[in-house]
């Protein structure tokens, strides 16, 4: 399973940006996607998934009311779109595809798929 994602860039405090995320074999091997996020110096951390079938959506605590994720099933593709974005949201975010429990849909063990990730920076 491959994933290619797009749409990052460079914004200032308070602007938006949209993410894609298109698998580009077959989505039966899949049953969530996510997103999750790295900062300079710091962990991956977790900030957004969605169950492919029921479209179950989960958010980081640090995301909700501003980031909201969805799918598209007919073009195996993801987004997020990151409204209200704080300089704290920069980092390269990465796009991730696996068969999670509800134990680790929002953690890095339900996710064996990685994109190469797409650098977004929040800066005045």
């Amino acid at each position: 399973v491959q994933l290619v994602e797009s749409g990052g860039g460079e914004v200032q405090p308070g602007g938006s940006l949209r993410l894609s995320c298109v698998v580009s074999e077959s989505t039966s091997e899949i049953s969530g996607m996510g997103w999750f996020r790295q900062a300079p110096g710091k962990e991956r951390e977790f900030v957004s998934s969605i169950r492919w079938s029921m479209g179950r959506t989960y958010y980081a605590d640090s995301v909700k009311g501003r980031f909201a994720i969805s799918r598209d099933r007919s073009t195996g593709a993801i987004y997020l779109q990151m409204n209200g974005l704080k300089t704290e949201d920069t980092g390269v975010y990465y796009c991730a595809a696996g068969r999670p429990i509800t134990s680790t849909i929002t953690t890095m063990r339900g996710f064996p798929y990685w994109g190469q990730g797409t650098q977004v920076t929040v800066s005045s």
